[in-house]
Formats: structure tokens, sequence, C-alpha cells
């Protein structure tokens, strides 16, 4: 019988083939003895997500990260599609930041989860969030943001009123933002939120006096005003 859950690694990440016939609830109890079989081997590692051989809805990815996270150690920051230049794009600017966010471990903090709506997490230190923050959720920091994973709640960078530090997210769709005393100013009308990540790293930082949200890439992190 063909093995109805493939996993495949890949640089910073794993891609997961899926059976097109099975059932889904059936589907999903396979996803799970895959993964608890093979916990010792991912252990708590961060890792982007990418599915193959069936089409899923928003609702089955959800299912399938949960039960993933359920069933091993492991962090799923991301999930990315098909487009192989997007993908390869986004894999470079998240080993760029790892240098910088390796930096960040000695003198900040890492909050690993997601905060919900009505949560505040709140430092004196930069602080990495190994998850999402939630619409209604909000991370407070002295000094520089960086989420692994979506922001679609608020983020106040530079809380001393500091202009020179920045937010980074995998999505970036904040309800509100905020580094040191410049608020981000969008003329564009925010959509409703979605579970499904966009895969296009961005980061927020000052620049002559207001708040520009730019696209990550190599030219951008080696020139940035921070």
């Amino acid at each position: 019988m063909k093995n109805p859950v493939i996993i495949k690694s890949f640089p910073n990440g794993i891609s997961i083939w899926l059976d097109d016939e099975m059932p889904f609830s059936q589907l999903i109890q396979e996803v799970a003895f895959k993964f608890k079989e093979s916990a010792h081997f991912f252990k708590d590692a961060s890792m982007v997500l990418s599915f193959e051989g069936r089409e899923l809805s928003d609702f089955e990815e959800r299912q399938i990260v949960n039960t993933i996270a359920a069933n091993s150690s492991l962090n799923i920051v991301c999930i990315i599609g098909k487009n192989e230049e997007t993908n390869k794009n986004y894999i470079k600017a998240l080993q760029k930041l790892s240098l910088h966010q390796q930096a960040m471990e000695n003198a900040g903090q890492f909050y690993k989860g997601t905060l919900k709506d009505g949560q505040t997490l709140e430092t004196e230190n930069s602080v990495i969030v190994l998850g999402d923050v939630y619409p209604g959720a909000c991370v407070v920091s002295n000094k520089d943001i960086v989420i692994l994973g979506g922001l679609y709640g608020q983020a106040y960078a530079g809380g001393c009123g500091e202009e020179g530090h920045f937010v980074v997210a995998l999505e970036m769709s904040p309800e509100k933002l905020k580094i040191g005393d410049f608020k981000y100013k969008t003329s564009e009308k925010q959509s409703k939120w979605s579970i499904r990540p966009k895969v296009q790293p961005k980061i927020a930082y000052v620049e002559d006096g207001r708040v520009l949200m730019e696209p990550i890439t190599k030219e951008l992190l080696n020139n940035l005003p921070v």
C-alpha cells in the first residue's frame, strides 16, 4: 500500500506529500503518527512547511499544523506555496535574519506561542515571537521586535522614544505599528486577517521621520538606517 504521508526536508523547512484519495479524517491520523514517530529527529526546530499532492482548504491546513504541534515539538513558523522563486527569496531572507536573531538571543528574549485577542507581551529588551500576533493582541518592546509568524495585531518598538529600531514579521498586516515616536500610516484598507501566510517577510523602520515598511531583500538589509 502506498504511504499516504511522506515527509521531505529542504533548507529551513519540510514538505509533506499527502495522498489525495484518502479521507481527510484518516489522513490526519496518519500525519499524527508520522510526526510522533519523527519527533526525535526534528526536536524543537523552527521550520517552514509546504504541502504537495493534495489541495487543502485553509481549515484543513490549520488542522494539519495543529496535529503536528500536538505530536511533536516542531515549531511551524509559516506555510509556503508552490512558487519556487518566492520560496527561494523567503529562505534567503530567513537565513539573512538568523545572524541578527542570534545576537538578539543574548540581549533579548524569546516568546514561543501565539498571542491572542486581549493578550499583551511587554519587555524592555528585544524580543523574538515564535508564533502569530492575532488581531487585538499587542507586542511592546523598548528595542526591536522580530515575529516569526504573522503580525495581525499591534506592535510598538523603541518604546523609550528611540527611532533606531525595527519590526520584522513573516507576514506584515498590523492593526497598529509604532517605532519610537513615529506611527506607521497607510492609505490601504486593511483586509480581513486570514490564517494563510502570504510569505512576504517585511521590515518596518524609521527613515526621514516616518515609518517605512518594505519587503526584505539583501540590499535593504545591508543598507538599513538602524
